[in-house]
């Protein structure tokens, strides 16, 4: 199991849909899994501390679990089925061990009221992960890549920085 953090939460343009991100510890290895829209603002209330006037779903839950005798000890994503990702949560109730099976989103808005750790599956992060390069050799771009940067590029040679 691989320990990961909440790097972001992102919104689409395009979409409806948003992307979390989360951060492999100690280095920059990243998984983005798609969620919808109520579960992300359910894991970026809980992360900016904003109060809400009624609990949430995530909130019952985790009430819920709490007044049973349960605590969640983590969530782990685990599985990746046909672009679908798969996660556990785990709770300990009087020593014994009980794994719950969810979707990531919400395993994951759980976790952040529980402030409980997040783990990744080697298998999935294998599969899914993407580690960002340190730079990009631009001497080494095909004319096809060179074309697609090109908005970008006199975008940004045309900002004024001077007052900066």
């Amino acid at each position: 199991m691989i320990k990961v953090t909440i790097d972001s939460v992102r919104a689409s343009l395009l979409s409806q849909h948003r992307v979390v991100i989360l951060k492999e510890e100690g280095v920059a290895r990243y998984l983005a899994i798609w969620i919808g829209p109520f579960e992300a603002d359910a894991i970026t209330i809980k992360l900016q501390g904003v109060e809400v006037a009624r609990p949430l779903t995530h909130d019952l839950l985790f009430q819920t679990l709490t007044r049973l005798g349960g605590r969640v000890s983590h969530v782990l994503v685990n599985d990746l089925l046909e672009a679908t990702f798969y996660a556990r949560i785990v709770v300990d109730r009087d020593g014994e061990r009980i794994e719950l099976d969810s979707r990531p989103s919400d395993a994951i808005a759980l976790a952040v009221r529980t402030q409980s750790p997040i783990f990744v599956s080697e298998s999935v992060m294998e599969r899914a992960a993407v580690e960002p390069e340190d730079e990009i050799d631009l001497e080494a771009l095909t004319p096809e890549e060179e074309e697609k940067l090109a908005p970008y590029k006199d975008f940004i040679e045309g900002l004024d920085l001077e007052g900066l």
